[in-house]
């Protein structure tokens, strides 16, 4: 007997649907077929390491979704899909990786057995997941079909959280607090880069308390010295050296629920001006947050943020924050509304962002972020809760 591995109750998977559902009406869209795995996770449960070969859920407007992938990826899922096992589809091994056929000559097959080959059918164009080939090979095999561009569509669905998913921010949370208290306490000079990693995916693994973890959707990035000037480094062996910075950029994950959360630590005096600019940055954090209420828009938030920066001379010109939740590799943001200036999204309770004003010099960097949660009245709550400022080990 199978025992399925379901994260969420039935009626948060209608809830979703139904929202998917009426977005699809409304863009004339007869059939979605989604191939990024959150969106498929969110909608469906499915949840595995498999988003390396082609896979993805179809969603009708009448009937429940269709999960379809690779015929050794099936089983798992029959293991962790809400949907009835006859819901479940498959391609043979010889798609995979061939020069002879493509996995989207099975799926339109399939979806022409649907009666969908002269039907309007949205998929998202611009995914990590999706690639030119398949596009190309979907509309041959379909000539006769309308392709909608639906890329996103899920993803603006999934803005508000449930309490249902903000149980597992929390859970995600503490694991965040965990990792960050073990690099603070590891961190010193002489210890290899590739050592405080290995302690802190431990930290990430084992969890805090009864809350295992999952792998994070980003790997930990931790740049010191001039390196930080880069904010998507990853480590190497080098060791940490005094009177240098070093942020350290990592997010605990629990049933793909992330709450990311960067930190800067100091190894010796800092100079002043990076003092400056953490009294700045901590000073635009909070009145970020104050601002972040139900009805503001994220533009509003990313304005007050500048002000602060802008009266010690630094100015930003990437955004400060993005919208998180359930998340894959490579990105554990959900690539919809985003804290800048030119964004009007109104911010309303339930979402979830990564406040995320780092700042990136030309010889130096300073990360302090925070994992936001809209409220129904007041400022936005922080769902982890390490002290904000610059850490500094003598």
């Amino acid at each position: 007997m199978i025992v399925k591995n379901i994260p969420f109750s039935s009626g948060e998977y209608a809830r979703r649907l139904k929202k998917v559902r009426l977005s699809m009406t409304k863009n004339g869209i007869d059939v979605l077929f989604i191939e990024d795995p959150s969106n498929m996770s969110w909608l469906t449960g499915y949840d595995g390491w498999s988003f390396y070969v082609h896979q993805g859920v179809i969603i009708l407007l009448d009937q429940d979704p269709i999960w379809w992938g690779r015929l050794q990826d099936a089983n798992g899922a029959l293991r962790t899909v809400w949907m009835a096992d006859e819901n479940i589809t498959f391609y043979s091994d010889n798609y995979v990786q061939s020069t002879e056929r493509h996995p989207m000559q099975n799926l339109a097959q399939l979806l022409e057995q649907k009666g969908y080959a002269n039907k309007s059918i949205g998929v998202e164009l611009d995914n990590y997941y999706f690639s030119a080939k398949a596009y190309l090979t979907l509309q041959s095999s379909l000539p006769n079909a309308n392709f909608v561009d639906a890329t996103a569509l899920v993803n603006w669905q999934r803005l508000i959280k449930s309490e249902e998913e903000i149980v597992y921010m929390r859970k995600a949370a503490k694991i965040s607090n965990k990792i960050i208290d073990g690099v603070v306490e590891r961190i010193a000079p002489g210890l290899k880069k590739n050592d405080m990693v290995a302690e802190i995916y431990a930290d990430a693994i084992k969890g805090a308390g009864d809350d295992w973890g999952d792998y994070p959707a980003i790997v930990p990035l931790l740049p010191s010295g001039s390196d930080a000037a880069a904010p998507h480094l990853t480590w190497d062996g080098r060791e940490f050296e005094n009177d240098q910075a070093t942020f350290f950029e990592i997010s605990g994950c629990f049933r793909r629920y992330h709450a990311p959360l960067s930190r800067t630590i100091y190894l010796g005096k800092p100079p002043q001006f990076m003092l400056d600019a953490e009294k700045a940055l901590v000073a635009g954090i909070e009145a970020g947050i104050e601002t972040a209420v139900a009805g503001a828009r994220t533009k509003d938030v990313a304005v007050v943020l500048a002000t602060e920066l802008e009266k010690v001379g630094i100015t930003r010109s990437s955004r400060a924050g993005y919208p998180i939740g359930i998340s894959y590799p490579p990105d554990w943001g959900e690539r919809t509304a985003s804290i800048r200036v030119e964004d009007d999204t109104v911010l309303q309770p339930g979402m979830t962002f990564h406040f995320m004003p780092g700042i990136w010099e030309a010889d130096w960097g300073l990360e302090i972020t925070e994992s936001i949660l809209i409220k129904e009245t007041g400022p936005a709550e922080c769902l982890c809760n390490q002290p904000r400022k610059l850490f500094v080990k003598d």
